[in-house]
């Protein structure tokens, strides 16, 4: 797989990423460029390349969970390929934060979600992520003034569900994780419902259950996109249990899994898996095709005529 919209590229890492980068470079057929991202002793962050950038197309990689601790470097590790010659700079982030944040909810908020994309849209010339949580905002490009392509982790779950799971049934938790849920179903050519969630408060959420099948000998897989606090997937796995099926598998495409989420999920679940958009224990899902994919994708897009220097 060679791109040739881009000019000898080359693919920056940041902390943490390595792995994805090495896969993402072979697929590719783009080199590993090296660089140093550290932290003073006061918690400043400092950049140094160690490569040359001159005419060439620059990827970096950062999924950015933990966002905060991540940005700072982030763009001044673009500010330093772009003033060290760098012809174009592209964002390959598996995980996209701050998209949940898309509307004003009270007086004094604002939408991070349009703040956040402009912050990246300064420092790049294109982006690629997997599956954003968008609601409200219905496509990136709402957000993002420049290229942005979304590729989906639908296929790569579907894939391995019919390889590892009997019999699935395609659940999701709530209506949002519909678009999921259907695609999924349809790709493992499995039957799929949508269970219904009702928030009682901050932390607590109940689960109705509606038009579900009968148990029998069927596997449910209950899949969401990004599994947080894991609240709405433990009252789902509680609530089929109730209702007689077995303890479900539960698939996230995003691990976050914010204090001992994880943990309390496995007690209810059969397993927990996710795509590797995150590193985390519970991944089995490799997502780097998905990602090539989407470098293609948008070079074709952004640069319809071929190589720019």
């Amino acid at each position: 797989m060679g791109l040739k919209s881009l000019t000898d590229p080359v693919v920056l890492t940041m902390p943490g990423n390595e792995r994805q980068a090495a896969a993402l470079c072979a697929l590719l057929q783009a080199k590993t460029g090296k660089a140093i991202v550290r932290h003073f002793p006061d918690g400043e962050s400092a950049v140094r390349l160690q490569e040359d950038l001159w005419g060439r197309d620059v990827m970096i990689l950062c999924t950015l969970d933990h966002p905060d601790a991540k940005l700072l470097p982030l763009l001044w590790l673009a500010a330093a390929a772009r003033e060290n010659g760098a012809a174009r700079i592209g964002l390959v982030a598996p995980y996209l934060p701050y998209k949940r944040q898309d509307n004003i909810f009270a007086p004094g908020e604002i939408v991070s979600a349009r703040h956040f994309a402009a912050l990246l849209c300064d420092h790049f010339d294109w982006l690629v992520t997997v599956d954003p949580h968008l609601h409200r905002i219905a496509n990136l490009s709402d957000i993002f003034s420049i290229p942005a392509v979304a590729v989906h982790a639908a296929t790569a779950i579907a894939r391995w569900i019919r390889a590892n799971v009997p019999a699935p049934l395609i659940v999701g938790p709530d209506e949002e994780s519909r678009q999921w849920v259907e695609d999924i179903a349809s790709r493992c050519q499995a039957m799929s419902v949508v269970l219904e969630k009702q928030r009682t408060g901050d932390t607590t959420v109940r689960i109705v259950a509606r038009g579900l099948p009968r148990a029998d000998d069927r596997t449910p897989v209950l899949v969401d996109d990004i599994v947080s606090t894991g609240r709405t997937m433990q009252e789902a796995a509680r609530r089929l249990c109730e209702l007689g099926f077995r303890r479900p598998l539960c698939v996230a495409v995003h691990a976050l899994f914010a204090g001992s989420a994880y943990g309390e999920l496995r007690a209810l679940a059969t397993d927990v898996v996710s795509c590797d958009t995150i590193g985390h224990p519970s991944n089995r899902i490799a997502i780097a095709e998905l990602l090539a994919a989407g470098v293609e994708t948008v070079s074709r897009q952004a640069f319809p005529g071929g190589a720019m220097v």
